[in-house]
């Protein structure tokens, strides 16, 4: 199971890929702090976007890795000071622009699903936020304003989808007792 971006809305058209850190070097080089899978995701983006409605579009000139950033290249950005004018600035992708695998999805879609026990149906909640701590994503479910985090390992997800926004678990032993 694939994931692919990380810190988005639900079902939004422009999902946000990352935040530009620092410049790099003196000819409009940018550290950009990727939020999707990596490097190789932004390699397939030919154009990215400084707002969430695709409306300010700049070319993806080239990207490389550089310990857990990307120095990426921006077409008419060429100088420091050019660059300087983008850092703190987010990054978006247009959905569109990039043919996930079949197995994959973005977690934005998982923004207010249904929590389902795989075997009776019962309804544990809604997917409110997704967090990682290093091991795995934690989904925050919550029910009547209680949060039980779930965390995404094969053991427990049975199957998401995100077309009918229902995720089906094994619920293991103490996730959802009261005691």
């Amino acid at each position: 199971m694939g994931v692919i971006c990380y810190k988005v809305n639900n079902m939004k058209q422009y999902l946000e890929l990352g935040k530009i850190n620092n410049t790099h070097g003196l000819r409009g080089e940018l550290k950009f702090e990727y939020w999707c899978d990596g490097v190789d995701y932004l390699k397939q983006l030919d154009r990215v976007y400084l707002d969430d409605e695709g409306k300010t579009e700049l070319r993806l000139i080239s990207v490389r890795p550089q310990k857990n950033i990307a120095i990426i290249k921006l077409e008419s950005i060429d100088t420091i000071e050019k660059a300087e004018e983008l850092k703190n600035k987010l990054l978006y992708c247009n959905r569109d622009d990039v043919q996930l695998d079949e197995d994959s999805f973005y977690l934005a879609d998982l923004i207010g699903c249904s929590v389902v026990d795989a075997a009776s149906g019962k309804g544990y909640g809604t997917v409110k936020d997704i967090m990682n701590y290093g091991s795995c994503d934690i989904y925050d479910v919550v029910k009547d304003k209680k949060h039980y985090l779930i965390p995404a390992t094969p053991d427990v997800i049975e199957e998401i989808d995100t077309e009918k926004q229902l995720i089906r678990i094994n619920a293991l032993k103490g996730l959802f007792d009261e005691n």
